[in-house]
């Protein structure tokens, strides 16, 4: 029988504390529905007695209807030498109105005696004390012993002193923290087990990426007898990050006997990482494990090969299973096969060796040999099988554009465009401030062309990368830009290559419009048939 994992997603909490990272009320709220129409158990949604926001957010939340996650509010035991009732973090911990709430306290006597400068015993008092207030209120507590593997490492004894104080006041699950995220998966393994085996209730664990092993650690702490696992969804945290559940649930429940999420729901895991991404202004690693946009991409001729005969000789799950897809990259190594994959989708009576697959292979290498790489621009590689097979109108012609300088620079305005195009023979001239050439030429594009294209306001750049091709020439050098875009649904990336930086950005910005503007008319079409 599958044993169910209560999944603990932190990401409003612990992944609040990464580096640039900032949520709004409304972030937080549409990443607790993602998360809850995925059947995550806990959605953790910060420490109001922190500050006005997550007051705000506490407030709000109750008058939405969740039908999965439970919301959790954070905070830590009292303070020494004051009553629980007394305390207004533990006031404010009641006044958010949620039923279950996570309270975490010391567990490495270090930490007792030399940070928050008390006695041992009073520290077991300080657990104790607000575990069995908060049980008489009814609550749901989930105890996060912090530090706890550190603690016990060096005071064994007192490490589980704490958890035994926990656990006799109440406490329905006892959360193991490697807050320092040092421990290797050994260790986490036999301190765990040793944990599960000692005490009759939930064990949860909760561990950060310090040495790259969190996800390995958690995995680990399953495998000794945790039922709870703690993170969050796309590992972004404080320092190196928090264990990424996006890849725990998809190990244990993929290749594991374990329940994380309801069955039919692990093909949505892609979505929900990219979406929680946007949400947070935060760029999803292309490499991250099931869900990054290289999960499945490959680029070897033989690797290609071996996957078209037979998929598992290179990948090793369908990723269909996980809402993601297979990528054939795009270059001069790729092979035929791959580039005439691409030119299928778009004229499905091309062979292999029709003379248009020489043509396109011969594009394909001179538009590398001047330094576009399309292997993480499809967007941009799929407009050029267009033009060289005559499927390609314009939606737009250029008049010309300008951009200017701005001085002094005032906040977000450091430039300035104005643009002139032509859509269907009216002319439109627009103007826009930015932050730098490139963004004001962007935003005059845009409100130019949302004229006639109501649809480019859903589309904004998500990622831009500029890269010298050639130093030798200092700043009359070639330069590569790629950009990556989304309209909250699909990401495409498009490139330009150029000796002067905003014709390269222009050319892809270019590129990244049509190829919206072309996918929403096929769309139409097929939806019409």
């Amino acid at each position: 029988m599958s044993k169910k994992i209560a999944v603990f997603d932190s990401t409003l909490r612990d992944g609040a504390q990464g580096e640039g990272i900032s949520f709004s009320v409304e972030d937080k709220i549409k990443i607790v529905k993602t998360l809850d129409e995925l059947g995550v158990s806990y959605v953790e949604a910060g420490n109001p007695g922190s500050n006005p926001k997550d007051m705000e957010f506490f407030d709000r939340i109750k008058n939405i209807k969740l039908n999965n996650s439970k919301i959790v509010a954070f905070g830590s035991t009292r303070r020494c030498n004051i009553s629980v009732e007394e305390d207004n973090n533990i006031k404010s911990l009641i006044s958010a109105g949620v039923d279950t709430v996570a309270i975490f306290g010391k567990s490495w006597d270090f930490h007792v005696t030399d940070i928050i400068h008390t006695t041992l015993d009073e520290n077991l008092k300080m657990i104790g004390d607000t575990i069995a207030y908060l049980k008489n209120l009814g609550k749901e507590v989930i105890f996060d012993a912090e530090h706890f593997f550190d603690g016990y490492k060096n005071n064994k004894d007192y490490a589980i002193k704490t958890l035994e104080t926990a656990v006799l006041s109440g406490a329905d699950c006892i959360a193991l923290c490697d807050t320092n995220g040092g421990c290797f998966p050994d260790e986490v393994f036999d301190i765990t087990k040793f944990v599960c085996e000692k005490f009759n209730v939930s064990v949860g664990i909760h561990c950060h990426n310090d040495c790259g092993m969190a996800v390995a650690n958690a995995v680990m702490a399953v495998y000794a007898g945790a039922d709870n696992v703690q993170g969050t969804f796309t590992g972004f945290g404080e320092r190196c990050g928090n264990t990424t559940l996006s890849t725990v649930i998809a190990n244990l429940q993929l290749k594991h006997d374990y329940i994380c999420i309801p069955s039919e729901n692990i093909e949505n895991l892609t979505h929900v990482a990219r979406k929680i991404s946007e949400i947070a202004n935060f760029k999803l690693s292309d490499i991250m494990p099931y869900v990054g946009k290289c999960a499945f991409a490959h680029k070897g001729g033989m690797h290609i090969d071996g996957v078209s005969k037979a998929p598992h000789s290179f990948e090793h799950i369908d990723p269909s299973k996980v809402g993601n897809e297979r990528k054939f990259l795009t270059s001069e190594v790729s092979g035929r096969s791959t580039i005439l994959s691409m030119i299928k989708k778009i004229d499905p009576s091309i062979e292999k060796n029709s003379p248009e697959t020489d043509l396109i292979i011969k594009k394909l290498k001179e538009f590398e040999y001047n330094g576009y790489q399309f292997e993480g621009a499809e967007g941009g590689f799929e407009l050029l099988i267009r033009k060289t097979l005559g499927k390609y109108k314009p939606f737009f012609e250029l008049v010309n554009f300008k951009t200017i300088g701005e001085q002094p620079y005032s906040e977000g305005v450091s430039a300035s465009a104005v643009i002139k195009v032509i859509v269907d023979g009216k002319a439109e001239i627009t103007a826009a401030e930015g932050n730098g050439p490139v963004n004001a030429l962007d935003k005059a594009l845009h409100k130019a062309l949302e004229v006639f294209y109501p649809a480019l306001s859903e589309v904004h750049l998500t990622d831009y990368k500029v890269r010298v091709l050639d130093g030798k020439t200092a700043t009359a050098s070639k330069v590569r830009v790629l950009i990556e875009s989304s309209d909250g649904v699909d990401n495409w990336s498009t490139v330009g290559v150029s000796n002067d930086i905003i014709e390269a950005s222009w050319i892809a910005l270019v590129d990244s419009i049509e190829y919206k503007l072309i996918k929403d008319i096929e769309f139409k079409f097929k939806t019409y048939l």
